[in-house]
């Protein structure tokens, strides 16, 4: 195996978050192109799939004070990973609008392969930071699955579009993505 094959491999293996959103938007992109939606209803459903996870990742980036400040406001009050839930929302609906049957298999793959350390090390990151208000908050608040007894907190605390661009330019991204599924509309059969 050549040097640089072996040097991908390691980083697949050992750095994974240089690569995770790469290979999303690669994932999102190959769809984009590759796609051919058949179902106007089924198109439908995973456009407001799309959407939705688009939402959930601007309301939640301007939220967060990365380092800075543990966020449990907005959508923080409800799940510990909100921008992780926007993106596996936002990944089912490209797969649904794809029509590829091999985008669900290969969706997983990159969700486990990707999700499940990144999440440790994030969790691992903040309770170093934050310490025992990351504990509190962690052991009330799951890391994926929603708590929808906590809406009223949710639409508390200040989200801000600057902070939102800042955080992670997640307008060019929502606006990539609204441009991918328009893509894909336009060869709706």
């Amino acid at each position: 195996m050549s040097t640089k094959a072996l040097h991908l491999r390691h980083n697949l293996s050992h750095r994974r978050d240089k690569y995770r959103q790469f290979l999303g938007i690669a994932l999102i992109a190959l769809l984009c192109v590759t796609g051919r939606p058949s179902s106007g209803i089924l198109f439908a459903l995973a456009a407001a799939l799309v959407v939705t996870g688009i939402a959930i990742r601007l309301w939640a980036s301007g939220h967060i004070r990365k380092d800075q400040e543990l966020a449990q406001d907005g959508p923080y009050a409800l799940v510990r990973h909100p921008l992780y839930v926007g993106n596996l929302t936002l990944l089912l609906g490209y797969c649904l609008a794809s029509g590829l049957w091999w985008s669900f298999p290969l969706a997983v793959a990159v969700v486990w392969g990707f999700y499940p350390p990144a999440i440790r090390r994030e969790d691992a990151k903040l309770e170093r930071l934050f310490q025992e208000r990351w504990r509190r908050w962690a052991g009330s608040t799951h890391a994926l699955r929603p708590r929808f007894d906590r809406l009223g907190q949710a639409f508390g605390g200040s989200w801000s579009l600057t902070q939102s661009l800042r955080a992670n330019g997640e307008p060019v991204i929502a606006a990539f993505l609204a441009w991918g599924l328009w893509a894909l509309f336009q060869r709706l059969g």
